[in-house]
């Protein structure tokens, strides 16, 4: 954010600074954000919360990045510089290395920046001041790195001809075998291991071995994964991608990882998620609640005119949960999520054990069992609230659809630490959907709905009669709030631009402009007397209360 604003001058000031506090970052400590930003910025961040100290390893990767985006919006010509400006093909010149070396030691902390050079393309370069720099604080790896010589086409072909005996006649792995290599001819096992990459792509049809290299497509990849969640074998899998045991877990693994970390996961904290028996106090009780019996998936999203009776008929048989079955459905299904979230932390697609994913999507699927048991509970207070809306010209089967999805969002938001019933929650984030999405213009239900609408209005009475009753009852209290602790004009402009006037389902709600012109006041008054109005009821409403009067 601060790229966007900061002038000119004071980002090449950021630029310095970043390149200071790269060269004194230890990779084994770790450090505050507060620190990096006033290290970078000069200021204190104020208002943030607390943040997780931050690795020095991860940190350094950062600012390299930072680095590399901040000089690519400051590049300046190589002629406008008041130093030698080496790119990464002339540093490797003149130090006597491979430009692979030079890229190995940017992660060294050689830090390059981008410069405009005189074909006029940005690329990467090097101050002399940053070099000499880092050629002083690393002697010995510049020596080290000085006396590597190039393989000879002999010892080239020593190699292959080895790594295709040992390949042959033993059954050590690709990695093994390059290892017993590096050791017998004195070189490191990267250089092997090149060195036979290069032959197996200039010679396809002579593999050194039966199985291809370590590294596979995204789209192989992906195809694997596929089959696998389909059931197929894993000695199948094998033998389709001509890959051993250990890499097909190993590409699953990483596949499943990566689905748990694109995942977007959010629950509702509370303090006794940090006590130290709370897994134990939360998750000993098994779950024995009763469940309705759903053939397909989709009934909960939607209501097709064909598959009406089936529906009505499944919401007769749904579970209805009382307070106390409620708070631990939702205490569970938070806990889970919050497990997710700490056991994922950290975690990398490459570095992660099945025992790890196993346990994140056994949480993941008891947290997605629990939703639907809530979900199907509270299904027929959806059909209460759509049936109110037909009067509008809607349609039954939309409107259930709608509610259906609403009933959904409204689980991942309720807050159960606050003391309110579920039902009262999502009668208002449902009814509230209505008013925003539903057009008052949909067709009128035709006879068929109008006689399915009869039947739920009477098999679901006594719900109905339940969950509105407390929505009142809620409803009843914000009036008696507002009229305890506002004058009599912000009670009025309160009460109608709200819609605390008429019934619940069919509120009585009025423009500013409207409520002004009962005044006798602007539109823009109205507005600042409601604002005061919002922030004394601040302190008498719960944050659950002042978000349904506002929402």
């Amino acid at each position: 954010m601060q790229l966007r604003f900061t002038p000119q001058n004071q980002r090449q000031k950021q630029l310095d600074s970043a390149e200071k506090l790269l060269a004194i970052i230890d990779k084994d400590k770790e450090y505050p954000f507060e620190f990096v930003c006033f290290r970078i910025t000069g200021f204190h961040p104020k208002g943030m919360a607390e943040l997780p100290l931050i690795k020095g390893d991860s940190l350094a990767e950062d600012l390299r990045i930072f680095i590399s985006k901040l000089s690519g919006r400051l590049a300046r010509p190589v002629t406008e510089q008041n130093q030698k400006v080496y790119t990464i093909e002339e540093l490797a010149a003149t130090l006597g290395v491979s430009t692979k070396t030079i890229h190995r030691w940017r992660k060294r902390d050689l830090i390059a920046r981008k410069f405009i050079f005189d074909n006029g393309k940005k690329r990467f370069g090097f101050l002399q001041s940053t070099v000499d720099k880092f050629l002083d604080a690393n002697p010995s790896l510049i020596a080290k790195a000085k006396t590597f010589t190039r393989l000879t086409d002999k010892e080239k072909q020593l190699i292959i001809k080895q790594a295709v005996t040992l390949a042959a006649k033993t059954t050590l792995s690709r990695y093994q075998i390059i290892n017993r290599i590096a050791d017998e001819i004195g070189k490191v096992h990267e250089t092997v291991r090149y060195t036979i990459a290069n032959y197996e792509k200039a010679n396809p049809d002579k593999p050194v071995f039966s199985k291809p290299a370590g590294i596979i497509s995204p789209a192989a990849a992906g195809e694997l994964y596929k089959l696998f969640k389909q059931g197929c074998d894993i000695e199948e899998l094998m033998s389709q991608f001509n890959r051993s045991k250990s890499s097909i877990y190993r590409i699953i693994n990483m596949r499943r990882a990566r689905a748990i970390l694109a995942r977007k996961i959010e629950f509702i904290a509370s303090d006794e998620f940090l006590e130290e028996d709370a897994g134990e106090k939360i998750l000993a009780k098994s779950i024995n609640l009763p469940l309705s019996t759903f053939s397909n998936g989709s009934e909960l999203f939607g209501l097709a005119g064909s598959s009406q009776p089936k529906y009505l008929q499944t919401l007769k048989g749904a579970a209805v949960l009382n307070r106390d079955s409620e708070v631990e459905l939702f205490r569970r299904y938070n806990y889970l999520k919050y497990l997710v979230c700490i056991t994922r932390a950290g975690m990398k697609p490459t570095r992660v054990l099945s025992p790890c994913l196993r346990k994140i999507e056994d949480y993941l699927a008891e947290a997605e069992t629990i939703k639907k048991m809530i979900i199907e509970a509270n299904l027929r207070l959806v059909v209460s609230i759509a049936s109110k809306h037909t009067v509008s010209g809607a349609n039954l089967p939309d409107l259930v659809s709608e509610g259906n999805f609403s009933l959904m969002r409204a689980v991942e938001k309720f807050d159960y630490t606050r003391g309110f019933r579920f039902a009262t929650y999502a009668t208002w984030a449902i009814a509230k959907d209505y008013a925003r999405k539903i057009p008052a213009e949909t067709a009128r239900p035709d006879r068929a709905t109008a006689a399915s609408l009869t039947n739920i209005q009477r098999d679901l009475r006594i719900t109905e009669a339940a969950d509105f009753a407390a929505i009142e009852r809620t409803r009843q209290s914000l009036v008696g709030v507002i009229k305890d602790n506002l004058n009599e004009r912000e009670q009025y402009i309160i009460l109608n631009h709200f819609g605390l006037i008429g019934s619940l389902i069919k509120k009585k709600k009025k423009t500013l402009k409207q409520i002004g012109d009962d005044l006798g006041i602007s539109k823009e008054r109205v507005r600042q007397i409601e604002l005061i109005a919002l922030q004394k009821l601040r302190h008498f409403l719960s944050i659950e209360e002042f978000e349904l009067l506002t929402g």
